[in-house]
C-alpha cells in the first residue's frame, strides 16, 4: 500500500531489501507499464539498470541505509525501444526495507534537445546580426557622401556618418537627436520639412537644391522612405549641386584608397561592361594589367555562366543592392577562386553603374578544420556546389551529409541514447561519440547524467 501511495508521487516505485532487491513495484505512468518492470521483483534492482548506472544504484542503496539525505539521481533502464531515463529518490523506511520513487525522464529530455536546438539557432541568428551590423556601421563610417538617418515621425536625426558631421561643420556625435530642419538656412526650414513629406508619400522624389544652414552653399538633398523595427525612417544625403565639385571630402584621397584594398574592387556600367578595377581586382583575375579587363564583361571572370552574375544584376535592379553572395572567380590561367561579393548600384551620368566588391574565401576555407566547416543539409545545396568544387570533394561533403543525418535519425529513434544509438548504427560507442564530436552534434544533460 505504501509502494502504491508514493507511486503516484512520481511515475513508479520500487520497495527493495537491505541487499537491492525488488520486492514490490507500483506504477502509476501506463506508458512505463509495457516495458517489463513488473518482471524485475524478485531481481536485484542493479540488474535492472544499464553499465553506466549501476554504479549510481549501488551509491543510493547505501545512503538509503545509512541514513544519508536522498538526493535525485538519474539511472537508465535498457528496454528494447531503447534506454528509458528515470529520476529516483530513495529512502529508507527500517526494518531493512527502502523505497525508489522514480519520475519518468523521456518527455524531458525530448523537450531539453528541443531548447538547445532553438538556443543554437538564436545564437546563429544573433551572430549573422552581429556581423551585418559590423558591415553596416563599416560602410556608414566610410562613405565620403554625407548622410544622415532621420526619424520620420520626429524628424529628429537618429544617425550621422562622419562626412555629414564634416560637411556641416559640426563636433563628431552632436548631430544625433537634432531636428533635421537645422542643416539648412532657416529661410528654407519649412520648404525642406515639406520635400520630407513628399519623399514619404513617394518614393524617387527629385532631390531639391538648398542652402546649408550658416551661410553654406547650394546642395542637392535627397531623401528617401525605409522601415526598421517597425519604425519610418528617412535616408537624407547631401550632394554637391556640381557633379565635378569635389569640395566635399576632397581631402581624402578616395581613389588611392579603393586601388590598395586588399579586397577586389570592380566599377562597371550598366551593361556590365568593365569601367575600372583596382590592383587587388587584376591581381585576383590573373591579367598582365588594367587595359585587359577594361571595355569586358564583368561576368567572363565572374560567377559560374548565366548563373550568378544575372541573380546579381537582378538583385541589384530590384533592391539597390547585394551582400554576401557566395561565388567563384576564373582567372585568365585557369585558376577558379572561392569568393563573396558584394554590389551597389549608382547613378551614372543617365543610366547607372554597379560597384563591386570581391573578396577571396578560398583560403579560409581550406585552413578551416573538417568540423567547422558547415555541412550542407540539402541535396539542392550539394548540387549548388558544381562548378565550385572538385567532384571528389562534392562525394565527401555528401559522405558527410548521409553520415550526419543518420546519427541524427539513430539519437531521435533511441530519445538521445548513444549507447543504443551505436548499436543500432553497427559502430562503437566511442567511434560514435567521434562522429558525435567531429559533427558538432549535441549531447543530452540531464540531472546527473
Amino acid at each position: 500500500m505504501l509502494a502504491s501511495l508514493l507511486g503516484t508521487v512520481g511515475d513508479m516505485a520500487f520497495v527493495l531489501d537491505a541487499a537491492g532487491v525488488v520486492l514490490d513495484v507500483a506504477i502509476s505512468e501506463s506508458g512505463l507499464s509495457t516495458h517489463g518492470f513488473v518482471e524485475s521483483i524478485g531481481k536485484p534492482w542493479l540488474d535492472t539498470v544499464s553499465d553506466e548506472s549501476r554504479i549510481k544504484v549501488v551509491e543510493m542503496i547505501a545512503d538509503a541505509c545509512n541514513g544519508v539525505a536522498a538526493r535525485w539521481r538519474q539511472v537508465n533502464h535498457p528496454s528494447a525501444s531503447g534506454d528509458i531515463p528515470v529520476r529516483y529518490l530513495t529512502i529508507g523506511l527500517g526494518e531493512g526495507r527502502l523505497i525508489a520513487i522514480g519520475r519518468d525522464m523521456r518527455d524531458a529530455a525530448v523537450l531539453q534537445q528541443r531548447l538547445l536546438q532553438a538556443q543554437q539557432s538564436l545564437e546563429r541568428d544573433y551572430l549573422r546580426l552581429r556581423q551585418a551590423e559590423a558591415r553596416y556601421r563599416l560602410l556608414f563610417d566610410m562613405a565620403t557622401e554625407p548622410v544622415l538617418i532621420v526619424d520620420a515621425a520626429t524628424r529628429r536625426i537618429r544617425e550621422a556618418n562622419p562626412a555629414a558631421h564634416r560637411v556641416l561643420t559640426a563636433k563628431p556625435g552632436s548631430l544625433t537627436d537634432q531636428p533635421v530642419s537645422g542643416i539648412v538656412d532657416a529661410d528654407h526650414r519649412e520648404a525642406f520639412v515639406a520635400y520630407l513629406g513628399a519623399a514619404e508619400a513617394a518614393d524617387d522624389v527629385v532631390p531639391v537644391a538648398m542652402p546649408l544652414r550658416g551661410g553654406g552653399s547650394d546642395v542637392l538633398l535627397s531623401a528617401r522612405l525605409f522601415r526598421q523595427a517597425r519604425a519610418a525612417m528617412l535616408l537624407v544625403r547631401i550632394m554637391p549641386v556640381d557633379a565635378t565639385d569635389l569640395s566635399i571630402g576632397a581631402d581624402i584621397p578616395w581613389v588611392d584608397v579603393v586601388e590598395r584594398m586588399p579586397d577586389a574592387f570592380v566599377l562597371t556600367d550598366k551593361a556590365l561592361n568593365i569601367l575600372t578595377a583596382n590592383a587587388a581586382f587584376i591581381e585576383l583575375a590573373q591579367l598582365p594589367s588594367l587595359d585587359r579587363a577594361r571595355g569586358n564583361r564583368l561576368d567572363g571572370w565572374l560567377g559560374r555562366p548565366g548563373i550568378d552574375v544575372d541573380l546579381m544584376v537582378g538583385q541589384l535592379r530590384d533592391h539597390g543592392a547585394v551582400r554576401n553572395v557566395a561565388s567563384v572567380l576564373r582567372g585568365v590561367d585557369g585558376g577558379v577562386e572561392e569568393i563573396e561579393v558584394s554590389a551597389v548600384a549608382a547613378p551614372y551620368g543617365d543610366s547607372e553603374c554597379y560597384g563591386f566588391t570581391i573578396r577571396s574565401v578560398g583560403r579560409r576555407l581550406r585552413d578551416m578544420p573538417a568540423g567547422d566547416q558547415p555541412l550542407p543539409r540539402s541535396v539542392e545545396q550539394l548540387t549548388d556546389l558544381v562548378g565550385r568544387m572538385s567532384l571528389k570533394e562534392i562525394v565527401r561533403e555528401s559522405t558527410d551529409l548521409i553520415e550526419r543525418l543518420c546519427i541524427e535519425a539513430a539519437l531521435a529513434h533511441t530519445s538521445d541514447n548513444r549507447a543504443s544509438a551505436a548499436e543500432i548504427l553497427g559502430v562503437s560507442r566511442q567511434s560514435l561519440y567521434s562522429k558525435l564530436h567531429r559533427h558538432g552534434l549535441g549531447n543530452l544533460v540531464g540531472d546527473d547524467s
